[in-house]
């Protein structure tokens, strides 16, 4: 039985960031492209559906560790919301790894409220996606109460799409993550999530776009894969209806297509010190099926005809 899900509702700055855009062409000419995923979206040029996408925000009140600058999220999700309150998405979607580990289950329910309270400044309604580090020393019961949402993996639908929220934090024997219980090499999709996302995509007559923390295009045996991606790569074949899977994790800006569907990694919010080192996207679904992908700072542009 489908699960259909109500979201969590609740700076200068313009479209001139720094952008790294690679374009994947499907169809249309550079300067078609160019004109949609470049520089200001006009009105007339928002898709049916508007969406912002960020992930791997890691926020904790803690030095840095290698390239994870874990405090500047908090500035770097506030250049988002700025951009976000110019763009006005439907809604955003916040694709995993919200925090990171604190010192003890209090200093990481902290880290929680914190990033929450920022996040509370971008005005539209937020779905959120569990990544590991979301449950290192929280249950996920406490992770979602802290985010106002009820479930971890549901679907909705807004303006003739449909939207599914998987959660890939469940161990090999279907043991959900929490208090650092789990390796975060093993991720999968259980049976039993599997077997409603087989009936949740059976009974959807709208074509669908899928978000995920954990890569789905990956091979089983990759460490950041879930692990019975193929398994679950066959489901949103079978179904004729998926368009695009949204994933994050790797931290790396990556792009595959598989089998008619393409899989698009998102870059990491907490990569690399300074604003120059953002990354967040505003995706637009047309009417005719196109999906523009439009990247800021770090985060790399895509156009899909």
């Amino acid at each position: 039985m489908k699960k259909q899900f109500t979201p969590s509702s609740e700076f200068p700055g313009r479209r001139a960031f720094l952008k790294n855009g690679a374009l994947i062409l499907s169809g249309l000419s550079l300067p078609q492209v160019s004109g949609i995923a470049a520089g200001a979206l006009p009105a007339d040029k928002r898709g049916a559906v508007r969406i912002g996408l960020v992930t791997d925000l890691h926020y904790a009140d803690k030095p840095p560790a290698g390239s994870r600058h874990y405090r500047e999220t908090l500035a770097k999700l506030q250049e988002a919301a700025t951009q976000y309150e110019n763009d006005r998405p439907d809604f955003v979607v916040f694709q995993g790894d919200l925090i990171d580990s604190g010192k003890s289950l209090a200093q990481e329910k902290q880290h929680l409220q914190t990033v929450v309270k920022a996040i509370s400044a971008i005005p539209y309604p937020k779905y959120y996606v569990l990544g590991n580090h979301c449950v290192d020393q929280l249950k996920k019961d406490e992770f979602l109460q802290g985010v106002g949402q009820k479930e971890s993996f549901y679907a909705f639908d807004q303006s003739g799409y449909h939207f599914v929220i998987l959660d890939a934090c469940f161990k090999s024997d279907g043991t959900p993550y929490g208090r650092k219980n789990f390796k975060w090499t093993d991720a999968n999709i259980p049976p039993e999530e599997l077997s409603w996302l087989q009936s949740d995509l059976k009974q959807t007559p709208l074509p669908t776009i899928v978000f995920v923390h954990q890569p789905l295009d990956l091979k089983d045996t990759d460490s950041h894969a879930v692990k019975n991606s193929s398994e679950v790569r066959k489901v949103l074949e079978q179904s004729g209806k998926v368009t695009a899977v949204f994933q994050g994790h790797s931290h790396h800006n990556k792009y595959s297509e598989i089998k008619g569907i393409h899989y698009c990694t998102l870059v990491a919010m907490v990569e690399g010190s300074g604003i120059d080192n953002n990354g967040y996207s505003v995706l637009d679904i047309y009417e005719d099926g196109s999906l523009v992908l439009n990247g800021f700072r770090k985060q790399k542009d895509y156009h899909w005809s």
